[in-house]
């Protein structure tokens, strides 16, 4: 159940670290897994020293994102538990998003961490094959 201001991590390689929830789309009231939201970056991830043998190529390259930047987002675990249609419950330990552009495709290339499998009901192939587990 995201809603305004929840923080949520981000999980993917997109340069953000943590986020805040300023709008769920479809006018909605709370998000659940798979919904669509705009966030705003409040923590940058850090990659590793800046100085160094070629080290901050690699640093403003990783870094799609920057601290303040509004952007889409898709709700990817939720800590408030979940019925699904089999009867089974599941509740994540924290609320996780991706971060993508307008077209739908994630900004980043690589995700560590579970995903929920609802994405699959909501048409988020392309996270689900990025993710390294989805439960």
């Amino acid at each position: 159940m995201i809603q305004l201001k929840t923080m949520l991590n981000v999980i993917d390689n997109s340069g953000a670290a943590v986020a805040e929830c300023v709008k769920v789309l479809k006018m909605k009231r709370d998000a659940r897994i798979g919904d669509r939201i705009i966030v705003v970056v409040q923590r940058q991830r850090n990659f590793g020293p800046e100085s160094g043998g070629g080290g901050s190529v690699s640093v403003s390259a990783a870094n799609k994102v920057r601290r303040g930047d509004i952007r889409h987002a898709v709700v990817v675990r939720t800590k408030k538990p979940y019925q699904r249609r089999d009867g089974s419950q599941v509740r994540f330990d924290d609320n996780a998003c991706v971060l993508i552009n307008k077209g739908g495709e994630p900004i980043g290339s690589r995700m560590n961490g579970v995903v929920g499998k609802e994405l699959r009901d909501k048409k988020w192939s392309k996270i689900l094959s990025l993710a390294p587990m989805h439960v």
